[in-house]
């Protein structure tokens, strides 16, 4: 058996196989995940897990800050979480406008 053709058909097998790091499923993209903050009930009830009333406990604790907050807050268990946390983000809330001053009224 000559040893170069098969370390060029190993090579050749090695690299048409896919890598176990591209194997794992993708994060989705941004737009499909559940913002935390501004979804929805019906959107948050279609997470696994999150009935009516987690749906309802996660509107009332807006707004977070990270999703993190779900576990910390106690609002949902730590298992519960790593089954949805890859579908939801918690996108920062706009900063509110500064109210406008009146304009200083001359004295004649």
């Amino acid at each position: 058996m000559r040893p170069i053709p098969t370390l060029i058909a190993l090579a050749l097998l090695a690299c048409a196989m896919p890598s176990f790091a591209q194997t794992r499923a993708a994060p989705p993209p941004a737009a499909s995940l559940i913002d935390l903050n501004s979804a929805s009930r019906d959107d948050l009830m279609t997470l696994e897990g999150i009935g009516e009333v987690r749906a309802d406990a996660i509107i009332r604790a807006r707004p977070f800050k990270a999703k993190t907050e779900l576990v910390e807050r106690r609002l949902i268990p730590e298992a519960l979480y790593e089954k949805i946390a890859d579908k939801v983000m918690a996108r920062p809330q706009p900063a509110a406008p500064a109210p406008a001053r009146p304009a200083p009224q001359k004295r004649t």
